[in-house]
């Protein structure tokens, strides 16, 4: 939990992944175990080698939030900012919000938005009571991370709580190393289109074709992936449906860890609250999956009230997240894409029903 309150409480926004890399980058020195590297995107990989030879397991989130990114000063008081991420114009016009330059937090007010008359928000005019450098992100002014009645607040969970977890699996795998090879991908810019992510497919300095991708995400809750019921299997975005063996591998293991563990709980559901890298790992051909925690106030967006409110995650649901990625560190090697499994227990049960289906066939021969 150290990792999620300290990481949740670091200010992000697309193109402006500064203060978490900073903080990544310190995570990854002060554990010489772990091999840290990055592509000219800035993108981040950590790795942990195993025993093993067998393909890599790479978890992948991403180090950026829906926000604000200052451009100029128009005067002493109002900066020009520009707006990335989903989050609808009615819920921006008029928000609070707040820029970080270096030790300095400055407050400010959201007083116009552009386009007019669109969806989504390109820019924002914010008056400011000081002035604020170019580059400085801007985020939602929804204080920092903070746990209530099993609750986990923060102005931001969607990714860095997904990015929380991968490193406190890291912790753990180093206390008890798994016989497979563990890698974090880290990706910028993912609330603009994924832009971090395609950078890592079309110029793949970080990642192998054979490795075993599994994209994690904070994912607005469903009617039937409600929070508090676990982590969620993902077997699909708003997009595309991922790997159907390697969601079924992910699925035994849930239930293997379920088993054991009389604790742990676990769904498995289609997510289509939006659009996640898994999609563009899938759509230029590695063997992808999807794991998530359901996230309330999805974006900031706090619909029940019609304004800006942090956004908020099960703490057992997150616990439980890194449960699982312990369990598939450890099996990754038993992963087989031609649903061995599976296979064998289909034919097995043809091949004890199969003289039934003979029997009633003769029945019927003319």
């Amino acid at each position: 939990m150290k990792i999620l309150s300290q990481l949740c409480s670091v200010p992000t926004a697309p193109y402006a992944e500064h203060r978490v890399i900073q903080y990544i980058e310190k995570f990854a020195a002060a554990r010489p175990k772990l091999k840290f590297s990055r592509d000219s995107f800035n993108n981040l990989l950590l790795e942990l080698p195993g025993k093993r030879k067998s393909p890599r397991l790479v978890f992948v989130a991403h180090m950026d939030h829906p926000g604000l990114v200052a451009r100029k000063m128009i005067d002493n008081q109002t900066l020009l900012a520009d707006f990335h991420g989903g989050v609808l114009s009615e819920y921006v016009n008029g928000a609070k919000v707040r820029f970080f330059d270096d030790d300095r937090e400055i407050p400010g007010e959201v007083v116009s938005i552009g386009p007019k008359n669109s969806a989504y928000p390109k820019t924002a005019s914010v008056r400011l009571r000081l002035r604020v450098p170019a580059g400085s992100p801007g985020m939602f002014d929804q204080g920092e991370s903070r746990i209530k009645n099993g609750k986990f607040f923060s102005r931001v969970c969607d990714d860095l709580a997904g990015v929380a977890s991968t490193l406190t699996m890291f912790d753990e795998l180093l206390k008890k190393p798994a016989q497979n090879t563990i890698a974090v991908l880290l990706t910028r810019a993912e609330e603009d289109g994924f832009v971090g992510a395609i950078a890592s497919v079309m110029h793949p300095k970080l990642l192998k074709k054979s490795d075993r991708i599994i994209s994690i995400e904070c994912s607005a809750m469903q009617p039937v992936a409600r929070q508090g019921d676990g982590v969620v299997l993902r077997v699909g975005d708003r997009t595309s449906i991922f790997n159907s063996a390697f969601m079924f591998f992910l699925h035994e293991q849930a239930q293997a860890l379920a088993k054991r563990d009389k604790k742990f709980k676990y769904q498995r559901s289609l997510m289509p609250g939006g659009t996640c890298e898994a999609t563009v790992f899938d759509l230029y051909g590695y063997t992808t999956g999807a794991i998530c925690v359901p996230l309330g106030n999805y974006h900031n967006m706090d619909r029940e009230k019609k304004r800006i409110g942090p956004e908020y995650v099960d703490v057992n649901d997150w616990k439980n997240m890194v449960k699982l990625f312990m369990q598939i560190s450890n099996h990754l090697h038993e992963f087989d894409p031609d649903f061995g499994p599976l296979r064998k227990r289909i034919e097995t049960r043809f091949m004890k029903q199969k003289k039934l289906l003979r029997s009633v066939s003769s029945g019927l021969a003319t």
